[in-house]
Formats: C-alpha cells, sequence, structure tokens
C-alpha cells in the first residue's frame, strides 16, 4: 500500500491553472507571444525599407544563391549523389557565392565605418576577382 504523501509526489500531471500562476502569467501568453512575434516584424520591415536599392539586390542575389543551394540539396536526398563531386561542387559553389555576396554588401554599405574609404568599384573588383578563382577551384574539383 502506498502512503498519501507518496501518491501526491507521484501524480504526474501539473494543473494548468496552478503552473500558470506560479510562472507568473496566464494561460494566454501564446498570444502575446504572437503579437510580440508580429510587432518584431513589422519593425524588422519597416527599418529594411529604408534600406538603399543596390543592398536590396545584392540581398536578393544572397538568397537567390541560398535557395539554389538547397533545391541542390533537397534533389540529391530525392534522386541520389552518384556523382558526389558534381554535388559537392554546385552546393560550395551557391554556398560560397552568397559569401562573397554578403562580403559585398558589407563593403558598400554606406553605414559601415570600416570600410568607409573603399569605393564601390574596388568592392565589387573584389567581387568578381574572389568568384573567378572561386569557381575556377570548383571547376577543378568536379574533375
Amino acid at each position: 500500500m502506498i502512503r498519501p504523501k507518496a501518491q501526491e509526489r507521484l501524480k504526474c500531471t501539473p494543473d494548468p491553472e496552478k503552473v500558470a500562476k506560479r510562472m507568473g502569467g496566464s494561460s494566454s501568453s501564446s498570444s502575446s507571444s504572437s503579437k510580440d512575434a508580429q510587432d518584431l516584424f513589422r519593425a524588422l520591415w519597416s527599418a529594411y525599407a529604408s534600406t538603399p536599392t543596390n543592398l536590396k539586390i545584392i540581398d536578393l542575389y544572397v538568397i537567390y544563391a541560398v535557395f539554389t543551394a538547397l533545391i541542390q540539396v533537397v534533389y540529391m536526398a530525392l534522386v541520389g549523389s552518384f556523382p558526389f563531386n558534381s554535388f559537392l561542387s554546385g552546393v560550395l559553389s551557391c554556398v560560397g557565392t552568397a559569401v562573397l555576396a554578403v562580403c559585398l554588401r558589407i563593403q558598400v554599405n554606406k553605414d559601415n565605418k570600416e570600410f568607409k574609404d573603399l569605393a564601390p568599384e574596388r568592392a565589387f573588383a573584389d567581387f568578381v576577382l574572389c568568384n573567378l578563382v572561386l569557381h575556377l577551384v570548383i571547376m577543378n574539383f568536379l574533375g
């Protein structure tokens, strides 16, 4: 026979109202968190609206490169990875291009004080040269 105190300790399901009182909140915390998330999204979107057009174009390019890499990973998962070098080359090409584009965005951004003396033309030339080197390495890796 189990003692009454031990029986109380064996209860596995807590009362939701007691838990909410202990946590200092109510059971409607999920609705307030979704409202906070919507407010955060609106604040980020309004701040992004003031971003210059050239940075938005670079952002679209980064999204395109990452999306292309994801498509290649999904294709490899569904179909298979027989020429594994080709799969790695394609994904690394997309990811490397996205990383170089993010570096370009950092250098071209006028609000960034570290690259204030760097001309946007020089940053673009660095981007093109690094992409050329990246894709030469990728072509060599293909075999």
